[in-house]
């Protein structure tokens, strides 16, 4: 029985060990994880769960937490009746230690490798490089360029895409359309849920996750509806293995703005003057006032409404929820923390530089 149990915890550290290793290989991770293992585990998880109309992963997070609760309830009462002896404290403390060893293994068996993977850049294969101001000043012209052409025809649609079916089809169909022109977003079997916590997610700030527990791409469907399509657009990004939130910002604007919904196109525009506006403002804001002035009044409106509906959510636990997935981000490869979300410039521009003012 002892053997037995010795076993268990060698095999266990012996496969944490191996994937860590593998991790610092990103060719590697790339050929055999990202493109051989991971899209099989993937599309099994949608097909799987793709079907149920609502989501499993977070009734799973509903679980593990009204769980972990009960635990650690039960745990603070013993300690507070002093029935707290040592070789129960060893034995709690062995089963948070193999907790965390098979979530860690499970968590990149089925998703977190992508996390070292050499992804999109390496794929179309584009220079990301160092830009200049002028090179940003260029881009958040031609974004607001599109959001002024884009602003008209994709009102008319806004109402169809509060139905969330309609939402997620036409996201899906943004997909088919990408792949058409790049088979590597290609994607099957849809899985793409709106979160049963969409208003905890507006006062905790988050607009969509994906589950990798579950393999479904998670919507807040309560955030203004000009900002969901590319929210869906960026998750679904995510199912195709693009871990990296600059990566998954990126196959969500080529997918959303290869939509025939005009209403997609605006939304990802918007998405992009966001980050690109805010880095140009930070380096000289001489230059982003008659951009924004250029905005036609309809769209600047429609940041208007996007800041009081962030400002009627704000609390105190939110910088402290930031700061924690920050963290999080860093641990997972992308050092910038939640600024990895305003990479998605250097990779517009590098496309830009590469295809043109048409890619745009």
């Amino acid at each position: 029985m002892i053997w037995k149990r010795s076993a268990k915890w060698i095999i266990a550290f012996g496969l944490a060990v191996l994937i860590k290793i593998f991790s610092f290989f990103p060719n590697a991770v790339e050929k055999y994880y990202s493109q051989g293992f991971y899209p099989f585990i993937s599309r099994l998880l949608r097909i799987l769960f793709g079907w149920i109309p609502f989501s499993i992963g977070d009734i799973f997070y509903s679980c593990i937490f009204i769980w972990l609760v009960v635990k650690m309830v039960a745990f603070f009462k013993k300690l507070f009746t002093k029935r707290i002896h040592k070789p129960y404290l060893i034995y709690f403390c062995k089963r948070i230690v193999w907790l965390c060893l098979v979530l860690y293994i499970v968590f990149n068996m089925i998703w977190g490798l992508n996390y070292d993977r050499r992804g999109i850049s390496y794929q179309l294969q584009l220079e990301v490089q160092p830009y200049s101001t002028l090179e940003l000043d260029t881009l958040v012209r031609q974004v607001v360029t599109r959001l002024n052409e884009f602003d008209d025809s994709s009102r008319m649609n806004r109402s169809f895409l509060k139905r969330k079916r309609t939402l997620f089809s036409k996201a899906f169909q943004s997909y088919q359309n990408l792949t058409k022109k790049s088979k590597q977003f290609s994607y099957h079997n849809r899985s793409i849920k709106p979160s049963i916590f969409s208003y905890f997610g507006d006062y905790l700030g988050f607009t969509g996750y994906y589950n990798p527990f579950s393999g479904e791409a998670q919507v807040n469907t309560t955030v203004p509806v000009f900002i969901q399509p590319f929210t869906t657009c960026h998750e679904m990004g995510h199912q195709l293995g693009y871990a990296k939130e600059n990566e998954a910002n990126f196959a969500g604007f080529l997918s959303a703005t290869s939509s025939n919904d005009p209403a997609f196109s605006y939304s990802a525009y918007f998405d992009l003057y966001i980050y690109a506006a805010s880095e140009l403002y930070a380096r000289d804001s001489t230059l982003i006032k008659p951009l924004r002035e250029s905005l036609k009044p309809m769209v600047r409106e429609d940041f208007r409404t996007l800041g009081r509906f962030l400002d009627q959510y704000k609390n105190p636990l939110e910088p402290y929820i930031r700061r924690l997935y920050g963290r999080y981000l860093k641990a997972n490869n992308q050092p910038q923390g939640i600024q990895t979300y305003n990479e998605v410039t250097a990779w517009m521009i590098a496309y830009y530089k590469k295809y043109g003012k048409e890619a745009l």
